[in-house]
């Protein structure tokens, strides 16, 4: 009989200072209503200058290894935002040390926002592949309020940029839940749409790079990217959502909660109607924000704790990342 792979355990951590809507409206002259009502954000937590991707992925993990002894962790992997302490770093090795888990190796995976769900995927192939492994622990960080340019208008869909960290164990012989299947879907076409211009090799790093503020987040052609994305994001997000489903023998009709990224509410709006789900069937983060790849953990984290997942139920976590990437990976609950 295969072993049950699944989550064990899930772990958040936010920093204590919050830009509200109304702080939102003053920095972007968007009116806080718009903010609330189409945004979706009410609050978003922001790190100070003393707390970074690492610190926040490693403070929420600290919640996990209370309870799980670090020494039995096999493999750390950091599936957070790509915007890190350093550039060319690896924060995966500084969280393993940090935390303690000193018989775990660590790499990263990094799919800007789509990652956790194919994180989970990745955890649930190495544990079905490598009988020496036991114990993932998935962890991840964001501060991507930092690279927010508020008087940019191209880039304004992603004013909701937030900070965070979250983490899960996900381990062989679970007893809370179970990872089923995923569908991944990307289309290359959209890779130059979303970028921070500079500090890579196409732009290096220079005065005029800093004077000209490309080292924050842009959109070099909005209008062109809603043309092109507007057809078919909603329809990959379902697509890969069923797709999934239908892998792991399921159907929509199945689900009982979603756990997607934080977006604009009428986007969400437009994915519970196409998956016939109401507003109590999923998570929204209107008081957080949009944290990179970590929003569907999160989700899942809060449904734990508010009751919303019984024995038997299935969520879907679900997101997409710029570039673009759609995933979606089914996890039953057992807890």
């Amino acid at each position: 009989m295969t072993e049950r792979i699944g989550i064990e355990e899930t772990s958040v951590y936010f920093p204590k200072d919050v830009e509200t809507a109304a702080t939102l409206a003053e920095k972007t002259g968007i009116p806080e209503s718009v903010i609330i009502e189409k945004f979706g954000l009410y609050e978003k937590h922001v790190a100070d200058q003393t707390m970074h991707a690492s610190d926040m992925a490693i403070e929420a993990a600290k919640n996990i290894l209370a309870k799980v002894d670090p020494l039995s962790i096999d493999v750390v992997i950091y599936f957070g935002s790509p915007h890190k302490d350093y550039y060319v770093w690896s924060s995966a090795p500084k969280i393993s040390y940090e935390l303690g888990t000193r018989n775990a190796y660590a790499f990263e995976i990094m799919n800007v926002s789509s990652c956790f769900p194919i994180a989970l995927k990745v955890a649930k192939d190495m544990l079905n592949s490598d009988r020496s492994i036991e114990n993932i622990l998935l962890v991840g960080g964001c501060k991507e309020s930092q690279i927010l340019d508020y008087s940019n208008k191209r880039s304004r869909f992603m004013f909701n940029f937030a900070d965070g960290g979250a983490s899960a164990l996900v381990k062989r012989g679970a007893s809370k839940s179970e990872i089923l299947e995923s569908a991944i879907i990307t289309d290359g076409s959209f890779h130059n749409d979303v970028r921070v211009p500079a500090g890579g090799s196409v732009h290096f790093a220079s005065y005029v790079t800093v004077e000209n503020r490309q080292h924050y987040i842009d959109v070099t052609d909005p209008l062109s990217m809603k043309e092109k994305l507007d057809p078919v994001s909603v329809p990959n997000f379902h697509k890969v959502i069923k797709q999934s489903l239908e892998k792991s023998g399921l159907s929509v009709e199945d689900i009982q909660l979603l756990l997607p990224l934080h977006t604009k509410r009428s986007m969400l709006r437009e994915l519970l109607d196409g998956l016939n789900l109401s507003d109590d069937q999923a998570i929204y983060l209107d008081h957080y924000g949009h944290m990179s790849a970590l929003d569907p953990c999160i989700g899942l984290h809060f449904a734990c704790e508010q009751g919303k997942l019984k024995n038997g139920d299935i969520a879907v976590a679900v997101s997409a990342g710029t570039g673009y990437t759609w995933a979606a990976t089914v996890i039953k609950w057992l807890g």
